[in-house]
Order: C-alpha cells, then sequence, then structure tokens
C-alpha cells in the first residue's frame, strides 16, 4: 500500500506518541526492541541487523570500561563508511563518552591538532584508506604509539585501536577483536550501570567544522539534540516504515551521521553506506539493495545523472532523493525526476552548528520551492520544542554591519537560536563568544532571506564576500550568471586583493568540456546583468579534480584564493580586465 507523506506522518505520531529523553545508544536498543532482525547496515559482503550492531557495540564499549575510559572521556574516530564505524560510535556513546569523529582527509599536522585540542584519550582509526596511510601519520606525530600511546606530543592518548582495510596487520598493534576480548565481567556490569544512567542532555559529539574558511573548531553537541534534530528529518521527509538511505557521505559529518544513520532506525530502517563515491556502483546498489532515499551533494547527484543517462536505472524501490549541501543548477530537480524517477524530492540547509538540516522542503511542496528557496523551516513533531511553535531552530535576519535585526523578508545575516543550536566549541571561548550576539542567537555567516511562511533562501556568505571598491560583494550572484554560459561546468567566485579597488573578483571556471570560453566573454556578460563592482576582473580555469572541496561538497573558498593567486602571479600578474 501507497500511503501519502502526511499518512506517513501520522504512522509516525502513533509510534512515537510523546519524546522521551534518550542517549544514541538507548534510541537503538528501543528500536532493536522492535525491529531487532531487521538490516541496520546494508553492504554488498553483508546485511548487520538491529541486533548484531547492538551486541558488537556492547562488546566494544566493555572493552572500552577496561582499558579504563571514563565518562565525558573523549575518543576519536578515523574510520571511513563501513560498519565498523556504526558499532564504535554506539559503543562510544554507551560508555557516557564522547565522540569525535576526524575527516580522514585530513593529513598528519591537521589530525595531530585535532587529536591533541580535542583531548582524545582513545583513538579507533583505520590502517589505510587508499593511498593515506594513518599509521605512517601516528608514527610522525607520536612515535611508539602502539606501545605507549601518545607519549610526551600526545599526553592525553593513551590506546590506538587499528581497523584494517586491506586484512594486513602491523605486528605490536591492537585491533577492534582485540578492543572486544578486553571485555571482563567487571567490565560488563559498569556497563549496564553506565547504559542505565545515561545523561541525554550529556555530551555526544564534538565535530569539527569542515574547514571552509579556515582552522576547524570542535562544535559540541549533545544526544538529545542529534536525536531531536534526526527525528525531525525523520518527520519533515515523511519516512515510510523501513526506508532504506543510500549515500557516500561520510559519517564524520553530520549530514551522514544524523540525517541518515541516526535517522533511518525511527522507521526500523537502513542505511546503505558507501566508502567512496562511485556513480556506477551508487546506482547498481540502489537497484541491488531496494534503496528508497538517495542522499547526495550537487556534485554527486549531477555525476548520477550523467550515468543513469547512460545505462538506465531500475528506480521502482526509489520513493526520494534528497539533493543538498551546495549550489544546485536550476534543471537538476527536474532531472532527478525524469531521469532519476524520484517521486519526491528534497534540499535543506542547515550546518554542523545547528546540528543537522534545519530547513527543508516538504515531499508533497511545490517544485518551485526547489527552485527558489533552500526550504522550509522544520517542524519536529512530538520532538519540537513547545515554545517554538514546534521547530527546533529558529532563524531571523540581521544587518551584517550593525546586527540590528531586519523585516521579514529582507535579506541580511542569517542567525539562529533554538535547543538543536551548539552552545559552542570545546575548549575556544573566545570563538564561541563570537559566535553569538547578545541576545544568545549564532552567527551562521550565511546571507539569506526568511519569508513570511518561513521558507529560508540563501544568497551567499559573509566569510566568503569580499569588497570592491568599499562595496560588498556577494560571489554567489555571480557564481549563478557565469554557470549558464554553455561552456562552464562550474564556477567559484572570490576575492583577491586588488592595489586600486582594495579587492576584485576572480571567477574560477571548471569548464563543461574541453572548449573553454574566453575570459572576456565571461567579463562582458558578468558586465550586461550586475553592477560594476561586481564584475570580476580575472577569469582562470581549473579542472574538476584541482578544486578543494570539503566531504560535504562545498568549495573551500580560503584554499581556492590561495590557487588563484598563485596560477595569477605564475602568469605575470595580469592586469584586471575590463568591459569590452
Amino acid at each position: 500500500m501507497i500511503f501519502t507523506p502526511s499518512q506517513r506522518r501520522e504512522l509516525l505520531e502513533a509510534r512515537y506518541p510523546v519524546w522521551k529523553p534518550m542517549t544514541i545508544s538507548q534510541a537503538l536498543d528501543a528500536a532493536t526492541v522492535e525491529f531487532g532482525t531487521r538490516p541496520l547496515v546494508i553492504t554488498d559482503e553483508r546485511n548487520y541487523s538491529y541486533q548484531d550492531i547492538q551486541d558488537w557495540s556492547r562488546r566494544l564499549a566493555s572493552g572500552l570500561i577496561a582499558r579504563g575510559v571514563r565518562a565525558g572521556d573523549h575518543v576519536a574516530i578515523i574510520l571511513a563508511n563501513y560498519p565498523e564505524y556504526v558499532a564504535a560510535k554506539y559503543a562510544i556513546a554507551r560508555v557516557g563518552a564522547a565522540a569525535v569523529p576526524i575527516n580522514y582527509l585530513l593529513r598528519r599536522q591537521e589530525l595531530r591538532y585535532i587529536l591533541e585540542q580535542s583531548d582524545t584519550t582513545v583513538l579507533i582509526t583505520m590502517n589505510r584508506l587508499r593511498d593515506h596511510h594513518y599509521l605512517d601519520n601516528l608514527d610522525e606525530i607520536a612515535p611508539g604509539w602502539a606501545t605507549a600511546g601518545g607519549g610526551s606530543h600526545l599526553p592525553m592518548l593513551r590506546d590506538v585501536f587499528v581497523f584494517s582495510t586491506d586484512d594486513a596487520r602491523r605486528a605490536g598493534t591492537a585491533d577492534l577483536d582485540d578492543l572486544a576480548r578486553l571485555a571482563t565481567a567487571q567490565s560488563d556490569a559498569e556497563l549496564a550501570r553506565r547504559e542505565a544512567s545515561a545523561d541525554s542532555g550529556s555530551l555526544c559529539d564534538v565535530i569539527y567544522t569542515s574547514g571552509t574558511t579556515g582552522r576547524p573548531k570542535g562544535v559540541m553537541l549533545s544526544h538529545d539534540m542529534i536525536l531531536r534534530a534526526a527525528y525531525a528529518s525523520v518527520y519533515t521527509r515523511a519516512f515510510e516504515d523501513g526506508r532504506r538511505i543510500l549515500f557516500a557521505l561520510p559519517m564524520y559529518h553530520v549530514f551522514g551521521y544524523v540525517e541518515c544513520l541516526i535517522a533511518c532506525a525511527f522507521s526500523g530502517g537502513a542505511i546503505i553506506p558507501h566508502v567512496a563515491f562511485d556513480a556506477e556502483q551508487m546506482i547498481a546498489a540502489a537497484e541491488r539493495h531496494h534503496a528508497s532515499e538517495i542522499v547526495c551533494v550537487p556534485v554527486m547527484t549531477l555525476k548520477l545523472l550523467e550515468v543513469v543517462r547512460q545505462r538506465g536505472f531500475d528506480h521502482s524501490s526509489l520513493i526520494a532523493m534528497f539533493n543538498s549541501g551546495g549550489a544546485s543548477p536550476a534543471t537538476i530537480w527536474q532531472e532527478i525526476r525524469d531521469v532519476l524517477g524520484a517521486r519526491e524530492i528534497l534540499t535543506g540547509y542547515g550546518m554542523t552548528e545547528t546540528t543537522a538540516s534545519t530547513t527543508c522542503t516538504f515531499p508533497e511542496g511545490p517544485d518551485d520551492k526547489l527552485l527558489t528557496t533552500n526550504g522550509r523551516l522544520k517542524y519536529a513533531g512530538v520532538a519540537g520544542d513547545p515554545a517554538l511553535d514546534g521547530l527546533l531552530a529558529l532563524y531571523k535576519t540581521i544587518d551584517p554591519e550593525t546586527g540590528a535585526d531586519l523585516p521579514v523578508g529582507m535579506p541580511g545575516e542569517l542567525v539562529a537560536r533554538g535547543p538543536i543550536v551548539t552552545a559552542g566549541y570545546y575548549k575556544k571561548p573566545e570563538e564561541t563568544a563570537a559566535a553569538f550576539n547578545a541576545a544568545g542567537w549564532l552567527h551562521t555567516g550565511d546571507i539569506g532571506i526568511v519569508d513570511a511562511e518561513g521558507y529560508l533562501t540563501l544568497t551567499g556568505r559573509i566569510k566568503e564576500t569580499y569588497r570592491c571598491g568599499g562595496e560588498m560583494v556577494m560571489p554567489r550572484e555571480i557564481e549563478e550568471l557565469v554557470s549558464e554560459h554553455p561552456l562552464v561546468g562550474q564556477a567559484f567566485v572570490i576575492g583577491i586583493p586588488d592595489a586600486k579597488m582594495g579587492e576584485i573578483g576572480c571567477v574560477c571556471i571548471v569548464p563543461a568540456g574541453e572548449q573553454r570560453p574566453a575570459p572576456q566573454e565571461i567579463v562582458d556578460l558578468c558586465a550586461r546583468r550586475l553592477a560594476r563592482f561586481k564584475v570580476p576582473g580575472h577569469v582562470i580555469f581549473l579542472s574538476a579534480q584541482e578544486i578543494p572541496y570539503t566531504a560535504t561538497g562545498r568549495a573551500q573558498k580560503f584554499l581556492l584564493a590561495e590557487i588563484a593567486q598563485q596560477q595569477l602571479v605564475a602568469s605575470g600578474n595580469p592586469p584586471a580586465l575590463r568591459p569590452s
């Protein structure tokens, strides 16, 4: 029987008539009572049921207690989307520790910074992923780590447990099976005590920002924040019973973690996680494992569309496509419907500091909202805050210069508050203080509009903006215009120093094919459509591989600015282009 989104929400409301504060491991245990034999993690090799993950995570948790992990300790994870990530994540929650999920794309110095700044006491890491050897990184960061932990270099780090991705085990290291074997009757008893007394308001995760504008900061999130945010997503997206979510987004980020892993358990569903994005493999997996939802950032979605046009796609099980986390071409939404066959299309907006997405389009909503907005403020059903009329986060706009509130519908800096907005950054009081205004609203750093219906539309980002001749320029407006050119695949605009104007725009273009547009043609296009101070002075060309992205598909503009300036210097610092 096919249910409408409103009917599916009614079934969710019947299943969850009241909100019960829990930890994420308690939520897993509650789901296991109801869905124990159902798959929770689906891979090509095998399926892991709710019961499997519960048992596995308890063995690991007891081992962590046997090694002296206390409630409140920090345990770091450097794992890709393997089932081991799921088991380890729930194990850390069971012992009352906080997880520190680390971006596995980071290199030696970046890893050292997070391990040290986060006060990590235990590290669970892969040995390698493709050409990245994490144990070699550890050798450089903390020599002798296998027997001495972090030593004098990372004095808080006591133990490292290694998951081998290639069945190659380094002598003298302990793996996850060794960790589970450390469990004793005493540690089992202590685990039961901690599970029974766990606090839903305690720290669950310290998730480091992806670094689009500089050095990472550890965002602090509680168990209750994560579960409420996940349920709000389930409620807004209107999960059917047993939703199966296919994704390659890393679970160290809230998109893959909260919107996929934690969310699916509310409906007795499953995740179909991929370690790396491969469009061919993703489409094949969607068919083979009967995915009912695919979750991607736009750069991934575009590749899926390209592959499906070539090979076709049995989309009989597919209900929804959640495409979010970056700028999307205007044509993408109809292509998702026509090519991928998704009946329901979703997009949203959020950030690590707000736990997950705080806005989302509705599966039954009008398509024009996909084209013009980033979704509506999400109602959370039973998980919502009565003081906020059932929402979990409120937004308003303020003047970026004065901080004064702006009228509804007026563009300005977006600020947020609510029970799923972080209290701040771990051990960074100055950054925390700077992140909030005097009234306690979080500065998002994004420029946008919130209309009278609660729909939010992003128009730019303050930290990506630049001032040309004293005028503030929002890059997104230029990027969308340049992307209309048929020879442009992607366009990214950054401000670079200019002796005359202070800063001037530089357009970084990834061509759509082998042919490039003439730089002057791009400048003239902008001159015809934009105010003079918005017209870029430089145009450079890069391959898709040269664009520095975060794991969630957002271009790292501060690194892109460095690349652009290096290229301009190498070409003799050409003078700024002017309209013909």
